[in-house]
């Protein structure tokens, strides 16, 4: 069974349980860490759901260990090199800010296999993985530009990253595509998980005209207020549906558990190697939540086509010719960004509000 480590003080304590077990001994220790609570509701409830998976099918032959909340930085440092020092072999990092602490605690122990989620630092005993949520993203921006009235949508971001960043191309992208007079205002909240940050944004949004809220951030405090204000709303992560049946339009969902599966299989049977994998919808790491019956049958149909398309590899979230802000062109007519411009997008396109914070 997995065992929860709660907080960083009790961490090296919890750590140590069943050090004499000759069972746990025999199995391999696989650990994960969280950036946020794993009762977020999104992005670190789903890597959770990952972690039960393995518990579920291998269970016989792993015993899993999770840290939650855990701040980017110093600390995530110290809880990786507990996890590795206490004897997993295989350790989950699953956070942007997590990559450096990994790495760190990587060279230290050459003999442990470690996963890094959303970074791009890889060495011969780390890998990297996360998935194209910009896919999602540019579907999603088809459904808000279909169902806004006025116009205007609200985006929670959390961190300017490029993943973040990549996110609110994609959907500005398809917004226009279908309504070129709509446009999209960012908040940034510099969290991950912070609700009531989450709820003032999106109040803040919706005071300025916004009638769809949209989030790159992990908890269900924007579809709340949005099933408050009678808006609309898009889930992060995991399908938030429950937390604002009338507002909720789909969610993003992240689907670790077959990438977790098969990682933890490569460990067990020695196959495991380090690499990098960024798979979308083909690769079934995300899907989209169930769609709102409110939403028009041709709104839905215009949404699985590009959604297929995308699977198809006959839509990209990326074909020129796009414009930054500034009308400078980025990328070419006819021209696909590679995945390194999609890894390093520092810039916003045009239909974005506001200025990116540098």
């Amino acid at each position: 069974m997995g065992k929860a480590l709660l907080g960083l003080a009790g961490a090296a304590v919890a750590l140590s349980v069943g050090a004499g077990s000759a069972v746990a001994q025999d199995k391999l220790k696989v650990g994960f860490v969280y950036v946020g609570p794993i009762s977020d509701h999104g992005y670190s409830y789903q890597h959770d759901q990952g972690r039960l998976a393995v518990e579920k099918e291998l269970g016989g032959k792993v015993t899993t260990t999770y840290v939650e909340n855990v701040p980017e930085g110093a600390d995530a440092e110290r809880v990786i090199d507990q996890l590795a020092a206490s004897g997993h072999k295989l350790i989950y990092t699953t956070s942007f800010g997590f990559m450096n602490p990994t790495l760190k605690v990587a060279q230290r122990y050459p003999d442990v296999k470690f996963e890094h989620a959303t970074g791009y630092k890889r060495s011969a005993n780390v890998a990297t993985y996360s998935a194209r949520f910009y896919e999602g993203r540019t579907v999603v921006g088809l459904i808000s530009g279909k169902m806004t009235k006025s116009n205007v949508i609200g985006y929670i971001a959390s961190y300017p990253i490029p993943e973040v960043v990549s996110g609110i191309n994609a959907f500005t992208l398809a917004l226009r595509e279908v309504n070129p007079k709509a446009e999209v205002r960012v908040v940034w909240v510099n969290s991950w998980y912070d609700p009531p940050k989450e709820a003032e944004a999106a109040k803040a949004l919706a005071d300025q005209g916004a009638d769809v809220i949209v989030q790159h951030t992990d908890s269900p405090a924007p579809v709340q207020l949005a099933q408050e204000r009678g808006l609309w709303a898009v889930g992060q992560s995991s399908d938030m549906t429950r937390f604002g049946p009338k507002a909720h339009l789909t969610a993003i969902v992240d689907d670790w558990s077959p990438y977790y599966l098969d990682r933890t299989k490569e460990v067990l049977d020695g196959t495991w190697k380090a690499k990098d994998t960024w798979g979308g919808f083909k690769d079934k790491l995300l899907y989209l939540a169930p769609y709102n019956p409110a939403i028009p049958k041709d709104v839905v149909d215009l949404a699985e086509k590009a959604r297929t398309d995308i699977m198809a590899g006959t839509r990209h979230s990326f074909t020129g010719p796009i414009k930054d802000q500034s009308g400078k062109e980025m990328i070419a007519a006819g021209k696909t960004a590679t995945d390194e411009q999609i890894l390093k997008m520092d810039w916003f396109v045009e239909g974005v509000v506001g200025k990116l914070p540098k």
